[in-house]
């Protein structure tokens, strides 16, 4: 992975983004500092792709409704208390 120190990436900002298409993500830092990381457009898709957020995760779960489920109205456990 390619550094870029934050000066020279925008200066040469084409050829960062040049480099990420060809290359592979490119790392700019400031002060010496990793603070971003540039990709390309089809990684970041299939990054953004890969997981779905927490809400599509529960719109995708199965309606549970549909199961056919019967449960007895008698206490599973019952509890007495001596006092």
């Amino acid at each position: 992975m390619a550094q870029w120190q934050l000066q020279e990436a925008k200066q040469r900002f084409s050829e960062v983004i040049r480099q990420a298409h060809d290359e592979g993500p490119q790392v700019v830092t400031r002060h010496g500092e990793e603070v971003a990381v540039i990709i390309d457009i089809a990684e970041y898709r299939r990054l953004k792709h890969g997981a779905p957020d927490f809400k599509e995760f529960l719109r995708s779960a199965p309606d549970l409704s549909l199961l056919d489920i019967h449960r007895s109205d008698s206490p599973v456990l019952t509890v007495t208390l001596e006092g």
